[in-house]
């Protein structure tokens, strides 16, 4: 009798060990990891606009019809200047795969500032301000940033340029790398993903 009890009760311990390590395992499972979201960006537009007349604004677009589909972003436009004009530089970007439901892109890079940055090169001293071909080759190259996230690290969603002498068929270059978690104050195109990278032909009159 008595050892009926004790195969009872150890039976019973070892039942009430088993659950306890399932249930261990089962805390110790790492959990899902999280859905990277993809942004789609159909619609990218430069919009330089002269500081010294609000109402000059030079604007050259870049297109994605297809949104997700095998097309990229195809430039609608070459961007021309005014010799020694200077000119801020903002966006619009857009997915308008959905006419009835279009997403302002830009407002959401403004409201993840901390992980994206705008990088640019251009035909070397096209402008006289910033000099040089942009900093897509050289982080550390001038760049005139009017933006910064809360760690005060660029972003350029808002640039300052001055355009140089007259050139034609020149290029400018904006591209936009995606960064979370790696992003610094010498961060590069090397760092992230690219969310998008546009050239343009530029001009100057």
């Amino acid at each position: 009798m008595n050892l009926l009890k004790n195969v009872k009760k150890y039976g019973m311990y070892t039942l009430l060990l088993g659950a306890a390590l399932l249930s261990s395992c089962g805390d110790d499972d790492e959990a899902p990891a999280k859905e990277n979201v993809v942004e789609v960006f159909t619609d990218v537009k430069l919009v330089f606009t002269n500081v010294a007349d609000a109402g000059d604004v030079v604007t050259a677009r870049a297109q994605d019809l297809d949104g997700v589909g095998v097309e990229e972003l195809q430039i609608l436009d070459e961007i021309t200047l005014t010799s020694g004009v200077t000119y801020n530089l903002t966006y619009e970007i857009l997915n308008a795969l959905d006419p009835s439901e279009v997403e302002d892109i830009g407002a959401e890079i403004l409201e993840e500032d901390h992980e994206h940055q705008f990088f640019f090169s251009f035909t070397t001293d096209a402008f006289e301000d910033p000099k040089g071909d942009g900093n897509i080759d050289n982080a550390a190259d001038k760049i005139n940033y009017s933006d910064k996230d809360e760690k005060s690290n660029p972003v350029g969603l808002s640039t300052q340029w001055t355009a140089g002498e007259a050139l034609s068929d020149a290029s400018f270059r904006v591209r936009l790398q995606h960064q979370p978690n790696v992003k610094t104050a010498s961060s590069s195109v090397a760092d992230g993903d690219t969310d998008f990278d546009l050239t343009f032909v530029l001009n100057i009159k």
